[in-house]
């Protein structure tokens, strides 16, 4: 099946969805180290990038005529920086919200299907107007805002072509969704929005994978059978203390006969155990495993604990935030992730290579999607375009 990736920063929404089955037929990504990262793996036939017909601009300027057939995917993410909770919250009065070319690529392609993936900060109250202004807007792309006309007429006038209840020209059927990573096989807790779309001409039904990993679960190999222990060789002398904020939860889960129904959530042992210390001369033959020193504490930046999912990993809009991108040892000590790690905690493989700086790397990692997770949500609708 044929797509077209927007935004595609380093790629993991874009290896995701070819994992998934879907051919890319443009990748385009205005970021010259995104797109450096992106043509090192190509150059070295890192499947699957290695058909990939990558694109250095912005999309804006990118010519959709260009592209010949039925195109059945449109994906990408958006920059996520006017919506993030960590950002200045701008929303639609940014710059940067480039919502509106996605409304362009729809109408030009007339893609099938539809996959956005962005920040849970789109979800905050002070945006829920854009928010239905963005799903309106998906349902009936070729309704466009006229010149002069504000975003709550055009807002306004959408609704009025919804509820008149004869939908002529393009329309597709939306569905939106927060997704923690954590509870689908990622070793961190990412929350972030899916918005799907099938084009009206695709009569199959289709819902969000269901869940398949929790936390009750984790703690119920940790703490009640032990099986979690056993299976790193962590004797009962050596095993942390438990997060305080979790001690509720162990104990419900320790009093209970019955075993959680799902998978339990990864951790980042889970997830790294396998690498050398960074600190050790062997990493030198490890692709992106170099430490980086200056990790240390302070108020609401502690690190992750090493045996629970990694917190979300940010890209920061000055630089890595260090809280979100510290890993907390056995001992108590933080370092500093390195970037093959959080490529792990990502789910990229171990064979493809970021470049630039340990800064840049990780500020294109915490700008990428978990290639896990896209591949899930992409895979429910190849199926469904698929009959």
């Amino acid at each position: 099946m044929r797509s077209v990736e927007l935004f595609t920063g380093a790629g993991g929404l874009a290896i995701g969805t070819s994992n998934a089955g879907f051919r890319h037929e443009a990748v385009i990504e205005w970021d010259k180290n995104a797109c450096s990262t992106m043509r090192h793996n190509k150059a070295s036939g890192t499947y699957p990038v290695s058909d990939w017909p990558i694109y250095e601009m912005n999309v804006a300027d990118f010519d959709y005529s260009t592209i010949r057939g039925q195109i059945d995917l449109l994906g990408g993410g958006p920059p996520c920086q006017p919506f993030s909770i960590g950002g200045k919250h701008r929303g639609q009065n940014d710059e940067r919200n480039m919502f509106p070319e996605v409304f362009r690529a729809i109408r030009e392609l007339k893609p099938r299907a539809i996959l956005i993936e962005n920040v849970k900060g789109l979800l905050r109250q002070s945006f829920s107007s854009y928010f239905k202004y963005i799903r309106l807007q998906l349902e009936y792309p070729e309704i466009v805002r006229r010149e002069g006309e504000s975003l709550i007429d055009h807002l306004s006038r959408l609704r009025q072509h919804q509820t008149a209840g004869s939908h002529h020209g393009l329309h597709y059927r939306i569905v939106a969704r927060l997704l923690n990573a954590a509870n689908y096989g990622v070793a961190q807790k990412r929350e972030r929005v899916f918005i799907v779309g099938f084009r009206s001409d695709v009569e199959q039904s289709w819902s969000f994978p269901e869940q398949t990993h929790s936390l009750d679960a984790l703690l119920w190999s940790q703490w009640k059978t032990g099986n979690y222990w056993e299976r790193h060789n962590i004797l009962r002398k050596s095993r942390p203390n438990p997060s305080n904020g979790l001690m509720p939860r162990i104990v419900h889960v320790k009093s209970s006969f019955i075993p959680p129904a799902l998978k339990p959530w990864k951790t980042i042992r889970d997830a790294i155990s396998a690498l050398p210390d960074p600190a050790s001369d062997i990493c030198s033959t490890i692709p992106n495993h170099r430490l980086n020193p200056g990790a240390r504490t302070y108020k609401g930046h502690t690190g992750s604990p090493l045996d629970e999912p990694a917190k979300t990993l940010k890209a920061g809009g000055h630089g890595v935030p260090g809280g979100e991108n510290m890993l907390v040892k056995d001992d108590g000590a933080v370092r500093y992730f390195t970037v093959r790690e959080s490529a792990r905690l990502q789910t990229f493989p171990d064979n493809y290579i970021f470049q630039g700086s340990w800064t840049e790397s990780m500020r294109q990692l915490g700008n990428a999607v978990p290639v896990k997770l896209a591949g899930i949500v992409a895979s429910e609708i190849r199926r469904v375009l698929s009959g």
